[in-house]
């Protein structure tokens, strides 16, 4: 059975972020991509689109997606409808919204680009076929440390509670900042586990 893995980095990033989870998932045996994508410039919905192509293209008997970020509110958009099996992590995401744009929008929103509007609403909830798994980081380190505005855990830029989706698989939460979640070991064990088996646990 071939298998292949499309990783997506976050808004203001480039590929390279998703470097270290992709030398480990091709160690064990996935083909992978990293889709560097115009995060700014076309914005998440229309980078979407042009990721849903991309899955329905591939050859393969399962195309998993694993997001950082932006990249999990691209990656969860692009496989809302039929397509090729396979699973979805999101690390990071503020699927529900995000609290930090919302305050950057007030005086800076053009640092958001095309997907500021993607960012402040998030999704309603998850109603795909494919099986979902969100990684959070609780290490508050980060730009809403100037910004303000997160209650409860956070990452430093994202809340624990804007990643928490209705009808997602499976959710937790590690020592991760923000920006460390596409580096942490326990993450990307983690990513590999839920892709392999649709859950977190047992992970190393």
């Amino acid at each position: 059975m071939s298998e292949r893995v499309l990783l997506l980095h976050g808004i203001w990033m480039r590929g390279f972020m998703m470097a270290r989870i992709a030398q480990h998932l091709a160690a064990q045996g996935y083909a992978v991509d990293v889709v560097d994508y115009p995060s700014l410039s076309k914005g998440a919905d229309a980078c979407a689109e042009d990721l849903r192509a991309r899955i329905g293209a591939c050859s393969d008997d399962a195309v998993h997606v694993v997001g950082h970020s932006l990249g999990g509110l691209v990656a969860l958009l692009a496989t809302q409808g039929d397509g090729p099996c396979g699973r979805t992590v999101c690390l990071g995401s503020p699927l529900t919204g995000s609290a930090a744009a919302k305050t950057l929008s007030n005086f800076a929103p053009w640092m958001m680009g095309q997907s500021r509007e993607r960012l402040l609403a998030g999704l309603g909830e998850w109603r795909g076929t494919r099986e979902v798994g969100v990684i959070a980081g609780r290490v508050p380190f980060g730009m809403a440390l100037l910004l303000g505005g997160l209650d409860g855990d956070n990452d430093g830029t994202v809340a624990v509670a804007e990643t928490r989706l209705p009808g997602i698989r499976d959710h937790a939460v590690i020592a991760a900042t923000h920006t460390g979640l596409p580096f942490s070991d326990e993450a990307i064990a983690m990513t590999a586990n839920f892709l392999r088996h649709g859950r977190f646990a047992d992970a190393a």
